[in-house]
């Protein structure tokens, strides 16, 4: 681990800290800590910055509640500069927005950024709108069943390609059924959010069970 006084604060005593939401990997703010709030920050394992307007120690969540937990901290390699990984129990913005970075400048037509979250909030809107000849839309009318039954019809193609460790149409049939699961999620009301937090959940739970095992 890196000592905090192997890094580079500015001349105002000062080092950059990115905020990434954990679950969606997005960019929630950038703020500033000096040595006090990075230390605290590890003590309390929540963000505690510095307020450059104001000169002072702020405790992110103290008083609006969206505090941010930290799961890690990690220096860029001219080690000036921190990535702050959280989970966090709210908006990060003070305008009350998920993130501050609401304002795009630029879209690349022919990229576009692919995310669960993403995915997840597209089918969402085809819940709520029901747009005429959409797949999903289809699925949606049809209710319950018929999404269970696309669920398990694409467990079975998933086993069927492994078994065959056709390894192209083993990936074409687990997209397929991530699809279809997460239609599921949308029509059950269960986020992606949920799902990450139990398996975060399981992954504690077998870190634990391997190392009583070792002792």
């Amino acid at each position: 681990m890196l000592n905090i006084e192997d890094l580079k604060f500015d001349a105002n005593g000062l080092i950059p800290a990115i905020v990434v939401d954990s679950v969606s990997k997005r960019v929630l703010t950038l703020a500033y800590m000096n040595r006090e709030s990075l230390k605290i920050s590890m003590e309390k394992e929540l963000t505690c910055f510095f307020s450059r307007s104001r000169q002072e120690l702020w405790l992110k969540g103290e008083t609006s509640g969206n505090y941010q937990h930290i799961v890690s901290i990690t220096a860029d390699c001219d080690q000036d500069a921190l990535v702050v990984v959280v989970e966090p129990d709210g908006p990060a913005c003070h305008l009350g927005t998920q993130s501050c970075f609401e304002y795009p400048v630029f879209q690349s037509e022919d990229r576009h950024q692919f995310t669960l979250e993403g995915l997840y909030e597209l089918l969402q809107g085809r819940k709520e709108n029901l747009p005429e000849g959409s797949y999903t839309t289809y699925l949606f009318e049809k209710g319950l069943d018929k999404i269970l039954k696309k669920v398990g019809e694409e467990c079975t193609e998933v086993i069927i390609a492994g078994k065959a460790e056709d390894r192209p149409e083993t990936i074409y049939e687990i997209a397929d059924l991530a699809y279809h699961v997460m239609v599921l999620m949308v029509e059950a009301g269960i986020s992606v959010e949920d799902v990450h937090k139990e398996l975060a959940s399981r992954h504690v739970i077998d870190h634990k069970v391997k190392q009583e095992k070792m002792t």
